[in-house]
């Protein structure tokens, strides 16, 4: 059996920049972006609010839905993130 897997969306700030990832750790990766531990996009920008996320039973699922949802345009992933997170809470910090 497979580990649990998670496609997220992270974001600046309300309506700011996205970000969407995979990740076999929600946790652990959440806080890799919140510490800037990794260069590259959500570092330069202040990407690291979790915004949305999905939990699958097999990575392969995870990745085929983060490559779903980066072909998104920007209104369509805006409006996933909303109806999951209208408050738009950073829901690292309810993750148990």
């Amino acid at each position: 059996m497979e580990n649990k897997s998670y496609t997220y969306i992270l974001f600046s700030q309300r309506n700011g920049t996205l970000y969407v990832g995979v990740t076999n750790d929600l946790k652990r990766r959440i806080t890799e972006h919140k510490k800037k531990m990794i260069p590259g996009f959500t570092q330069r920008f202040g990407v690291d609010k979790l915004g949305y996320f999905e939990e699958h039973n097999n990575i392969r699922l995870a990745i085929q839905r983060e490559k779903e949802l980066k072909g998104w345009n920007r209104k369509r992933k805006l409006a996933l993130l909303e109806g999951f997170n209208p408050q738009w809470k950073d829901l690292f910090f309810e993750l148990q």
